[in-house]
């Protein structure tokens, strides 16, 4: 009974498929998780503007894990110029301290 209630407030937006907006998705929540645990991928948007899509589990592909930036670092040529020691050092000699 509660999928064509759904399905009454629900919209097909071009380019971005099944939506819904957030007023009638939180009324209607569980009857939304049952259309996206049978394979319905839904938009819920805000004024018409798309902010959030369900999508069954596993349809996704697992994200990368950002494992830091030293790999990315070490690999960077080293471009030279003083090391920050030697610029305070200059600072520092150039006041008087």
């Amino acid at each position: 009974m509660s999928g064509p209630m759904v399905l009454r407030d629900a919209i097909a937006l071009p380019g971005v498929g099944l939506s819904i907006p957030v007023r009638a998705a939180k009324a209607k929540f569980s009857a939304l998780l049952e259309m996206v645990a049978r394979g319905q991928e839904v938009t819920i948007t805000s004024d018409g503007v798309p902010k959030a899509v369900l999508s069954p589990v596993g349809k996704r592909e697992a994200r990368k894990v950002f494992t830091g930036m030293g790999d990315y670092l070490l690999k960077q040529p080293i471009h030279g110029g003083p090391s920050a020691e030697e610029i305070v050092r200059a600072d520092r000699d150039g006041r008087g301290w």
